[in-house]
């Protein structure tokens, strides 16, 4: 759940502490990843098919089949023009700051069936960056060509290559960071988390093999490259943020997925691991994910859906450069980050959602790299309400939606503290974890 206020704070150079931290506590105002009606026109499927909501994000079992079939099932009348809109309005409310209202979002999707074993999606988003003014840039890409209907041993196979450019967005089960737009929010973070600063998304490119066997196994393996600093200015992105240079990247996904009809299940395991320089300039650091994840859906008649999900990731760090702090008190040279999401969902007659997070940011202590503290912990707690009428078989529309959520926000702490976040002196007014909530409402159109 991306919002455009994080976006801006990442093209930003170094904001504020307290911007930043707003801005990125806002990056789940709205959901990036929604249901394309381009989707439903090419299947002669409602968006509901797919996702629990009908909007998104949470994919059904239908709809991690449908994206790892490559995006290419039809209902075989003949070609659809696989082009999708979204427009969003956002009013923001934070606990300190001023209240703003604006279109905060306009999205231009690129996304279906090419042939019988190429398809893909492709977003193209402009954000709000001031008054009348927008920024536009390539977002999240994902072009896949498929094998289907094989044979090993008896059993289905089905083979696929994925060109795409944020580790985790290609998942099928949309459990990790980069698929369920839900991550800790801190003042670092693994590279698999869309909300650390200088990740990844959306700044590399990479290529993935993946399979799933016997429609329960899944594994997938590749390798990323970082984008040239002039590229990601092409593409929209300000190099402020250039996640550096990365080499020797790997990427590994297995997964144990049970589709029981009423009922679905899953367990993964995901890793990533490269070297990076940051700056590019600069030495090089050793940086390794390890992580897994669990979900769990009551799917029954689709008049009650539940489903839950947890993802823990541990990024392990060997630095490569000595940094010395006052006083010439020298850094750990090595170092860790822990994130952690839990998720509960739960959605009537896929048209009423109420979504509730935990999320856990934390890492080794370092006075050097993580001031004034060396404590690098936050605590963060969402709560989501929405409301979807649309893109169900009995509805107005199958094929086109409208979204309308609240959002809260709870910050309980930050920087390892709840109080003086920020260590600010005597006789300058402190900032504490609460001044950084915030409540939001959103409308989005998808059409």
């Amino acid at each position: 759940m991306v919002s455009p206020l994080i976006r801006r704070a990442i093209r930003w150079a170094r904001p504020t502490p307290l911007a930043w931290v707003v801005a990125a506590l806002l990056m789940f105002a709205s959901t990036a990843a929604q249901a394309i009606p381009a989707y439903a026109r090419q299947t002669g499927s409602a968006c509901a098919d797919c996702h629990a909501g009908s909007y998104g994000p949470q994919l059904t079992p239908y709809g991690m089949r449908f994206k790892l079939n490559g995006y290419t099932d039809t209902d075989g009348k003949g070609f659809k023009v696989p082009v999708s809109g979204q427009l969003r309005e956002t009013y923001t409310n934070p606990a300190t700051g001023k209240s703003t209202t604006n279109l905060t979002e306009g999205d231009l999707y690129l996304a279906g069936r090419l042939t019988d074993q190429v398809g893909g999606f492709v977003k193209v988003e402009a954000d709000r960056t001031g008054h009348d003014t927008y920024n536009t840039r390539l977002s999240n890409v994902d072009l896949r060509f498929v094998a289907r209907e094989l044979k090993l041993g008896g059993k289905d196979l089905t083979l696929g290559v994925s060109v795409n450019n944020s580790p985790g967005f290609q998942d099928p089960i949309a459990a990790l960071p980069n698929a369920s737009f839900i991550a800790p929010v801190g003042v670092t973070g693994s590279l698999l988390s869309l909300a650390t600063p200088n990740a990844p998304s959306n700044r590399v490119i990479g290529a993935t093999m993946y399979a799933l066997y016997d429609r329960n196994w899944y594994g997938e393996v590749g390798t990323y490259r970082s984008l040239p600093k002039s590229t990601q200015d092409h593409l929209g992105y300000n190099v402020a943020s250039d996640p550096g240079s990365l080499h020797d990247t790997g990427y590994f996904r297995f997964a144990y997925m049970k589709d029981m009809k009423k009922q679905f299940f899953s367990a993964g395991v995901v890793a990533l691991t490269t070297h990076r320089s940051l700056p590019r300039s600069g030495p090089s650091d050793h940086l390794t994910d390890l992580g897994y994840d669990l979900t769990y859906q009551y799917l029954g008649n689709r008049e009650h859906i539940l489903q839950l999900s947890y993802v823990n990731i541990l990024e392990q760090r060997h630095y490569g450069a000595a940094l010395f702090g006052a006083g010439g008190v020298a850094a750990p040279d090595r170092g860790n980050v822990h994130d952690q999401t839990l998720t509960a969902t739960y959605t009537f007659h896929q048209t009423y959602s109420l979504s509730v997070s935990r999320l856990l940011s934390t890492g080794s202590r370092d006075s050097v790299r993580y001031p004034p503290f060396g404590n690098p912990d936050a605590t963060t707690n969402m709560v989501t309400l929405f409301w979807a009428p649309f893109g169900k078989d009995d509805s107005y529309t199958t094929i086109a939606n409208l979204k309308l959520a609240a959002t809260w926000y709870r910050i309980t702490r930050f920087n390892g503290r709840e109080d003086n976040i920020f260590g600010a002196p005597p006789g300058v007014r402190p900032t504490h974890a609460g001044d950084l909530n915030a409540f939001t409402l959103s409308a989005s159109l998808a059409f």
